[in-house]
Parts: structure tokens; C-alpha cells; sequence
């Protein structure tokens, strides 16, 4: 079961300040013999709420400086991430799975926008899947964030549901090597100085990686049917040397 979201053409709105491009080069309306076939050309800013992507370890600063004290300069104008980019994941990952589907446990469609997802609300949910999150695990966390949009359009400013910063503490002391929410990871507002700790710490201090702007719909539906909420988990990056990250299709297979 692919957990992307479809990459298509869409209005601006506040959470697409920068929607994907898609033309046609050459295309079946035309045709000329001498240059069979039809040619696209796609661009995209892929960090964002709507277009699932991987982080690179290059992508998030905190004072300063990148995983392993590495200074944030090592990313540059001229040539992107000179340390730290996403082709580092060129291999792929594939790891347990285990979705953590919040709205389900607590009998609602969605989170509202701002509302926090605690160690508490994690270990209630676990509890009724009867999975614990371990080590190399990747935990698939469902805030609802794809149903409420698709019903009530971009929630108001930057507000949305996400992760806690009290759930970093948590996910080290479980040895989790990978997250991925249907958002972007960290609850705005934070309520702390930082606004993405989940992100400036998770990835500068502890060197999470994340998968932000997934759609976790149609798995949630597939796990609820079959009873099962653990699975093999795959997914890679586009051969990119010196990017930040790579948008992805991550995959399911229960």
C-alpha cells in the first residue's frame, strides 16, 4: 500500500506556497515521427505539507549546526549539501513498520489543527493495537491531517497536529529509527521556543530521520480490516547527490 500523496497540480494555498509544476515537452497531440514518444518535465519544492518526502540529515538547523556538529555553511548556494544530503539513504531503508493511528483510539476522523500528540496518547494507542514500538522500528503516526483537508480545505495559518516535543525523549529511550506522519512531524504551536523541535532536534541531536506529508488513509483502512498493525515498511530516495531530501513512496506491505 503506497503511503504518498498523489503529486498533482493544485491551487496555491497557505499550505502550498510553491505547487508542483508539471508540463508537456512533447506529447501525443502532435505527433512527428522523427521524435517518437511523449516527454514531461516536473518540478517541485518538496519540503512542504502536501508532497511526500524524505529529510535529509542536511535539512534542519539548530544554532547553527547540522547532525554530528557539522555547521550549517556545509550546505551552500552553489552546490546544495556538501555533507549530509539525502543520497546518504541511496540504498533504501526497509525496517518494521507499526501505524499509530490516533483518530481511530480516540473515535474521531481527524485531530484539530494544534492539537499535540503526547507519549501518553503513543502508548495508549499501542496498547490497543497490542504492538510496542522498538528498536530500528518506524513509527507511522496519523493524525488525520489528508481526511480533514480534503473535508474542510488548508487549516487556518500554520497551525496543525503533530508530535509533541515531549515525545522526543520517548522515541530515543525506544531506539525508533524512523517517523512518519501524515503532516509534518511536529504539532504547531510547539509551545516551546523552538518551533519544530521535532525536527531541530530530532534530526541535529538524535539523527532521526523523517518522512513528512504522508497519506495514511487507505493503509489505516487496510489495518482496520485486516486487524494487523505492523508491517514491512520500505521506501527510497531519488538518486540526488547534495539535495536536502528527496520526495518518496513509501510502502506498506502487510
Amino acid at each position: 500500500i503506497s503511503c504518498a500523496a498523489s503529486i498533482e497540480k493544485m491551487q496555491q494555498f497557505p499550505d502550498v506556497p510553491f505547487p508542483p509544476l508539471h508540463f508537456m515537452i512533447r506529447s501525443g497531440e502532435s505527433l512527428n515521427p522523427s521524435r517518437p514518444g511523449t516527454v514531461d518535465y516536473i518540478a517541485m519544492v518538496f519540503h512542504g505539507l502536501t508532497t511526500t518526502h524524505v529529510d535529509a540529515l542536511s535539512h534542519s538547523i539548530l544554532e547553527g549546526e547540522l547532525y554530528g556538529g557539522r555547521p550549517a555553511s556545509v550546505v551552500t548556494t552553489e552546490y546544495g549539501a556538501t555533507e549530509l544530503s539525502i543520497d546518504a539513504m541511496r540504498d533504501g531503508v526497509v525496517t518494521r513498520g507499526i501505524l499509530i493511528d490516533v483518530p481511530a483510539a480516540l473515535d474521531r476522523e481527524f485531530l484539530d489543527p494544534g492539537e499535540p500528540v503526547t507519549p501518553h496518547m503513543l502508548e495508549r494507542v499501542e496498547a490497543a493495537e497490542g504492538l510496542t514500538i522498538g528498536e530500528g522500528d518506524a513509527l507511522l503516526l496519523r493524525t488525520g491531517w489528508w481526511t480533514r483537508r480534503r473535508r474542510h480545505g488548508p487549516a487556518p495559518g500554520r497551525s496543525r497536529a503533530g508530535l509533541h516535543a515531549s515525545a522526543l525523549p520517548w522515541l530515543h529511550a525506544r531506539g525508533v529509527a524512523v517517523v512518519a506522519t501524515d503532516a509534518a512531524n511536529d504539532v504547531i504551536p510547539s509551545g516551546y521556543e523552538i518551533e519544530l523541535p521535532v525536527h531541530e532536534i530530532g534530526q541535529v541531536a538524535m539523527g532521526l530521520c523523517l518522512i513528512d506529508a504522508c497519506d495514511f488513509d487507505r493503509l489505516a483502512e487496510a489495518c482496520t480490516q485486516t486487524g494487523r498493525f505492523e508491517f514491512m515498511f520500505a521506501f527510497a530516495p531519488l538518486r540526488m547527490p547534495f539535495a536536502t531530501g528527496s520526495p518518496v513512496n513509501p510502502v506498506a506491505v502487510l
